[in-house]
């Protein structure tokens, strides 16, 4: 069995994995909990970690049946075939959203262009270059793993 990538609707990813759970699929759509602000409160809300994306193992070709879902828009595709996610990588994601919460931090005193080293958490020892700085955060560019990230609430040197 292996695992596809479903592109969905906006907003409907945790629709869509528990219409396919319904229909005993195998389906993981990563979750983030972060707070939401309103005029009047603010709440703890879970929202997907892939925006309008969901993950369905499966072994054969439910192409229709998976299409009929009400929210699901179409398969993911890479040269021209639905898109294999290996197992190996559905397990980093789940490591590193079951991390160790961390408390949150102020940063000062940084620039775009400062060079950084993650002190802590899942990405330790990894090194990069800082894009941009907000109020409590900056972005990262980690050029060892090809990507960047928001790093919110983390030590870093």
């Amino acid at each position: 069995m292996q695992w596809f990538v479903l592109y969905t609707k906006s907003r409907f990813e945790k629709k869509v994995a528990e219409r396919l759970r319904n229909l005993n699929y195998e389906v993981y759509c990563p979750l983030v909990e972060k707070q939401s602000k309103w005029s009047d409160r603010t709440k703890l809300i879970k929202d997907p970690l892939f925006k309008s994306y969901v993950f369905i193992r499966h072994s054969g070709n439910p192409k229709t049946e998976v299409m009929s879902v009400s929210g699901v828009v179409q398969y993911l595709y890479w040269l021209g075939k639905p898109a294999i996610v290996r197992q190996e990588e559905i397990d980093t994601i789940e490591d590193w959203l079951g991390g160790e919460d961390i408390e949150d931090c102020t940063i000062a005193s940084l620039t775009a262009g400062d060079r950084m080293k993650i002190k802590e958490g899942i990405l330790k020892g990894h090194q990069g270059v800082i894009k941009e700085v907000y109020k409590n955060s900056v972005k990262l560019i980690l050029a060892d793993l090809g990507c960047s990230v928001v790093i919110k609430t983390m030590n870093l040197v």
